[in-house]
């Protein structure tokens, strides 16, 4: 079945998401850990792009935000600077396409 996805859309860095948490690490890293941790910051967005792409397929958003959850190292790699946000949200998307229903 996550064949017939093909690919879903990767939108532009959010740079201004990326900078506002990255202050947020610096300055209170157990604040900043739980928000990367939640995931939540990056699959609010991720799920307004593919969310239609992806309930038809039989995955929700809570599914969704499962997955993100589990992705939270990636995401703080993207937040440091050290991941590219194409292979962070191009990861992320495979990541969900394996995890499709069957």
């Amino acid at each position: 079945m996550a064949r017939a996805l093909q690919n879903l859309p990767l939108r532009e860095e959010p740079v201004e998401l990326r900078a506002e948490t990255r202050a947020l690490l610096e300055e209170s890293p157990e604040e900043g850990s739980r928000l990367i941790g939640e995931a939540a910051f990056v699959a609010d967005l991720l799920w307004e792009d593919w969310g239609e792409t992806l309930e038809p397929k039989g995955m929700g958003r809570d599914r969704f935000v499962e997955i993100s959850r589990g992705y939270a190292d990636e995401l703080r790699l993207w937040v440091v600077g050290e991941r590219p946000w194409d292979h962070c949200a191009a990861g992320l998307a495979g990541r969900v396409k394996r995890r499709l229903p069957a």
